[in-house]
């Protein structure tokens, strides 16, 4: 492999907006119900009672997900025909005319990108753009983002410029599937690990 691309997230300056997936979705004609990008809403904390007040300790904020091309991808390793693989760029793709639906590739995947289309019968997903790489450009998402959220480049460079971080609630630790991807944490994700939090629009995703 001789390059491996990436996105970058900066959680401290989404404002849950979903340009970015709507971007998305209206740039690859998907289906409803199908989403290759897909912004969480997380809240947590509470109101805490002093003496004769109420002062809130609650936080919020979003996190916006599509695949992440992972380094070592389970849905390449558990694709029964080879539809489901991984380019030199380090662009996980579905070759449609291998897909035979099954649906492993969802089953194992820990951050729900490979997206079922029942009018196809075959899994879908996030192909990074790759029309638009080809001519230069930047994927959909990247560009609708009002407040400049999101970036993309290879891994290495998004890496020194942003950090290393690719993990926050509710996404699984990165050593699981090694994903292409760098976060910036919103301020009061690391509250997340001794505090509890919930998604809280389960059911937009």
């Amino acid at each position: 492999m001789t390059k491996q691309y990436a996105l970058y997230f900066d959680s401290s300056s989404c404002t849950g907006c979903k340009a970015c997936q709507i971007a998305c979705k209206d740039k690859n004609n998907l289906e409803v119900g199908v989403l290759w990008r897909r912004v969480y809403s997380v809240t947590g904390g509470d109101w805490v009672s002093t003496g004769n007040a109420w002062t809130s300790q609650a936080f919020a904020y979003e996190l916006s997900i599509s695949c992440n091309h992972c380094q070592d991808p389970l849905c390449v390793h558990v694709c029964p025909t080879t539809a489901m693989h991984k380019r030199d760029d380090g662009i996980v793709l579905v070759d449609a005319s291998k897909c035979i639906g099954c649906k492993y590739c969802e089953w194992v995947c820990p951050y729900g990108a490979p997206q079922y289309d029942p009018s196809k019968g075959k899994m879908t997903k996030c192909n990074l753009c790759e029309d638009y790489l080809a001519e230069g450009g930047n994927p959909a998402c990247v560009d609708a983002c009002v407040m400049r959220a999101l970036d993309f480049g290879e891994l290495s460079e998004l890496q020194a410029k942003y950090g290393t971080v690719d993990n926050i609630f509710p996404l699984p630790l990165g050593s699981t599937t090694q994903p292409a991807l760098v976060i910036t944490p919103h301020k009061d994700a690391r509250r997340t690990q001794y505090e509890s939090a919930k998604i809280t629009n389960m059911e937009e995703i």
